[in-house]
This record gives C-alpha cells, structure tokens and sequence, in this order.
C-alpha cells in the first residue's frame, strides 16, 4: 500500500451495498474527497473554538455565573459523546456520505440558533445541538479513513488532525475579529452556521462512495485470519483500557480549552486580542497531529500516549503556576496543543480502532467519541468549581497536571498481542 494516505486505498464491500463493491475511484476523485472531509472538519474545529474567546461578552451580557459559562463552554460535547456509541453501530450500517452530509447540516443549524437564545437553558440547547452534529461528524470521518486507509489510519489521521488544529487556529482569531468589526459576539455564530450549510453541499457531490463506502479488512477471504487474535467483541479488555485514556484526555484537553481564555482575562489581565491568539496558538499544536500520526503507524502507541500524557502534565502545570507573560503563555498553549491534541487526540481515535476487528471499527470510533467527549462535557464545571475552591493555579495542579496520571495507569491494563499492529510493528 502507498504511503499516500490521499492515494487509492483498499475496495472493499460497502455496509450497504449486499456484496456489491463500489465503484472504483480515481486519485484524483479521491484526493478531492479527502480534502473537502478535512475542509468540514476544521469548520467543526471552528464552529466549536469560537465560543471560548467570547464567554466573557455573553458572561457579561446574559450575567452567567462562573460555573455556567464553564458548562455553555464544554457542555455541548455531551450531545458529541451521546452520538458516539449509536454512531458508530448506524456506520457499520449505512452510508457514510449520508452520515456525514446530515450531521454537518446538524451542527450548522445548532450554530446558527446560538445567538437566538433569551438565556442560559435555551443556549445549552443549542450548544447541545450543536454538539450531536459535531459527534456524528467526527465519528463518521474517523470511521471513513479507518476502513479506507485501513493500513495508514494513523497517518491519514494526522491530516484531519492538521485540519481540527488550522480550524482551533482560526476560530478564535476570525470569530474574535467579527466581534469586533460588528461590535456584537453573535456575528461570528451567523457566519460559521452559514458555511457550514455550504460545506454539507460540497460534500454531498464530491466525496466518492468508493472512498466512504469501503471497508477494510474482509475483503478476502485469506485475510480474516489474521484478526483471530483480536477479541471478538468491540467491548474487550485493550478497548476499555484506552477508553481510560480517552476519557482523562478529555477531561485534560477541554478542561483547559473551556476557560482557558477566561483565566488570561479575568487572572492575568490580558487583552481580549491576546487571549484569543492564545486559544489559536492551541490549533498550531494540534497540527502536530501530522508526524504524530506518521510515527503511530510505526512505534508502539503506548509510547505516544505516555509522552502526550506527561508533556501535557508538565506544560499545563507551566501555564497555571509560573508564566505570567504573553510570549511565555503563547508557547505553553503551542505546546498543550501539541501533546493534548496532536499526540493524545491522535493517538486516542486511531488505538481504539486497532482493538478491535476491521468489522467493528465503526463501534471503535464510536466509543472513542462516548469516553472523550463524556469526559469533556464535565470538564469545564469541573474545573469551574475547582476555580471556586481552590484558585486558578490549584485546579489547573489538579485537572491537568495530576489527573493525566491516570491516564498512564491505564496504559498498564493494555495487552499489545491482542491489536491490530500496524505493519511496520507486524514485521518486527
């Protein structure tokens, strides 16, 4: 197989098509459809950034509490876990391209709707809206490259990676500016609802069924043997370990992105344009997603996760305790990003899937989404109501330095002979 991970992958039978194959794709057809799925995923990562930088203006305006700015800012991932495990059973079922049209066309109206709220229980709604389309979306297109770059899901990860974190990037500095130009936070909301709607349309006529139809894996009868050794349920001892680390990395990541930006302003006194270039300094580190992605399809993930989990601990502890200074908040953001987005993230989507057997990869992906985003729905309460009672930096020691510890307990309970190993590791 091509190291492309943008080149023909394997075609295989689709979930809906009764033993017939789609029909093959060219590279071309099929580049363009990897590009516009890494298009509409970083609108996703757009469409969920933009409110961070904001909280304070909707804060002041609805008189939001603390700790219910902190569940608008995460909340919204609840609906992103309540799709996951359903998602992930309907994809193994039906038609991917459908999936992921719907669940954009979703999202959009769940953004578009926001600045239509009248108080706090109507925009939760809305955020929640927001984050089933986003939770179907993600599922879908993790699903997609799992089956079609079945080999190179890693790697082919790491590029809807570099899209997730250019979107974290741009969000926040584009939303921030619309706010700005217009004198209103609601701008931003209309604009990003708007091109989402114009995305489900490009990605109605130009993903090819080839690509989100493929499955990967039982294309041949010589090859089922050598998923033998993978339990045959989705639900084993490995997938519930690295559900463990899904879970903490969710608590960590959305933890510190939910009132990040609030610490700068309302602790460190930044400027609402320099809390905003740190929350998109985050997306930067997630495009690191690219060579993470390259080396999981070549190391043992363990490795990966164990350093995404300390790199995040010992940054993130930097961030709340000792830098006070822009140009030193810029770097730690940078570098969460890299090891809470671009190793663990990465790692997180692309592990799961390799516990469990090529015809459950949908469920793979969809218990990623349960466990990550679960996790983080919490995560910004949680560390709200550390914030009441013991400050900043003593919820930032606990949430995001001490708990990913947890997280590297996990990596003890996994059994590697178990997995789909890349084959790079195969071979060794």
């Amino acid at each position: 197989m091509t190291q492309n991970p943008m080149a023909q992958g394997p075609i295989a039978q689709g979930p809906m098509t009764q033993g017939t194959a789609p029909a093959r794709a060219g590279t071309v057809a099929i580049t363009l459809g990897f590009a516009v799925l890494c298009l509409s995923y970083m609108l996703n990562a757009m469409d969920r950034q933009v409110f961070y930088p904001l909280v304070p203006e909707i804060r002041e305006e609805f008189g939001f509490s603390l700790d219910q700015a902190g569940l608008l800012a995460t909340g919204f991932t609840l609906g992103l876990a309540l799709t996951g495990v359903p998602a992930g059973y309907l994809l193994d079922r039906m038609s991917r391209k459908t999936i992921v049209v719907v669940s954009v066309v979703v999202y959009s109206a769940g953004t578009l709707a926001i600045p239509l709220a009248a108080g706090f229980l109507d925009m939760a709604v809305y955020r929640l809206v927001s984050g089933v389309g986003e939770g179907v979306q993600a599922t879908a297109i993790y699903a997609i490259i799992g089956a079609y770059y079945f080999h190179r899901r890693a790697f082919a990860a790491g590029f809807i990676g570099v899209a997730f974190g250019l979107g974290v990037f741009l969000g926040p500095v584009i939303g921030q500016g619309m706010a700005a130009a217009s004198d209103t936070w609601r701008t931003p909301f209309y604009v990003f609802g708007a091109a989402g709607m114009v995305v489900a349309l490009i990605l109605l006529v130009t993903v090819p069924r080839a690509m989100s139809e493929a499955v990967a894996g039982r294309s041949a009868a010589a090859d089922a043997a050598d998923y033998d050794h993978v339990p045959a349920s989705p639900y084993n001892r490995n997938s519930l370990a690295f559900a463990i680390t899904s879970a903490v990395s969710g608590l960590v990541f959305y933890g510190f992105l939910g009132l990040y930006p609030t610490f700068l302003r309302e602790e460190l006194a930044f400027a609402p344009g320099e809390a905003a270039l740190a929350a998109s300094l985050v997306g930067f580190g997630a495009m690191m997603a690219l060579p993470v992605g390259w080396l999981a399809d070549r190391v043992d993930q363990r490795l990966l996760l164990a350093v995404g989990f300390v790199g995040t601990a010992a940054s993130a502890l930097l961030a709340y305790t000792v830098a006070t200074g822009a140009a030193a908040q810029y770097v730690l953001a940078f570098l969460i990003g890299t090891f809470a987005s671009g190793v663990l993230f990465t790692n997180c989507t692309t592990v799961l899937q390799r516990s469990v057997r090529p015809e459950h990869v949908g469920r793979g992906a969809g218990l990623f989404i349960l466990t990550y985003y679960v996790a983080a729905a919490v995560s910004g309460l949680i560390f709200a109501r550390l914030v009441a009672g013991i400050g900043w930096q003593g919820a930032g020691l606990v949430q995001l330095t001490l708990l990913p510890l947890l997280g590297l307990a996990a990596l003890v309970l996994v059994d590697p002979r178990r997995m789909l190993l890349p084959p790079a590791l195969r071979k060794a």
